[in-house]
């Protein structure tokens, strides 16, 4: 074989070889899998606060005892102090005792009820009739806390006589309302809660 033949088939086979390689990698590159796009994590959202809601008012209105602490503070504060009776001739059979919490406000319901009758009724109305009527309105109040009583005295005809004693501050004893067919008359004179009236409004 010529020493030009021999020259030529080592550069066909350089070329081969050379054209094999590339081709190579070009397979290479084709089953390589193409680039995935690299996602970019989401920031995490500011945490979702809950919504405050309002505290339901205290106590559950009923039938014996239908009235907010508002209403019931209202009625004291328009009453006429030095004008009324200096004793209440109603005769009570029973009583609804209606507690109102020291921390009541707005449209707060009492949150205790109780009721006595007969004897424990009358007893009860007898101190409520027994203290003394205060000319002024109490302007020297105590600054500590303490529950509302609204009470209901109902007599034989079903008339409803209410008070209301606060067993704090300024300790006002108020008759507020009287209800009922042919209920005559003033209400009692407006007057103070006693110490006896306080202990006997907090047995149950």
């Amino acid at each position: 074989m010529s020493a030009s033949r021999t020259r030529g088939l080592i550069g066909a086979s350089i070329v081969v070889a050379v054209l094999g390689i590339t081709a190579a990698c070009g397979n290479e590159d084709a089953a390589s899998p193409a680039a995935q796009p690299t996602e970019t994590p989401a920031s995490p959202s500011a945490p979702t606060l809950p919504t405050a809601t309002p505290p339901d008012p205290s106590g559950t209105p009923s039938m014996d005892c239908p009235e907010t602490i508002a209403s019931v503070r209202a009625a004291v504060d328009k009453v006429t102090w030095g004008k009324g009776t200096a004793k209440s001739a109603f005769n009570p059979v029973s009583v609804t005792i209606c507690q109102y919490d020291a921390m009541a406000t707005g449209q707060s319901y009492a949150t205790v009820k109780t009721t006595r009758m007969a004897k424990q009724a009358t007893d009860l109305f007898a101190l409520v009739n027994s203290a003394q009527p205060v000319a002024k309105k109490p302007n020297i109040c105590t600054k500590e806390l303490g529950p509302t009583y609204v009470l209901r005295f109902t007599d034989n005809d079903r008339g409803v006589l209410s008070y209301t004693a606060e067993a704090y501050g300024c300790r006002r004893l108020v008759a507020t309302s009287l209800e009922g067919q042919g209920k005559p008359g003033e209400l009692a004179s407006p007057r103070q809660v006693s110490p006896e009236l306080v202990k006997s409004l907090g047995l149950r």
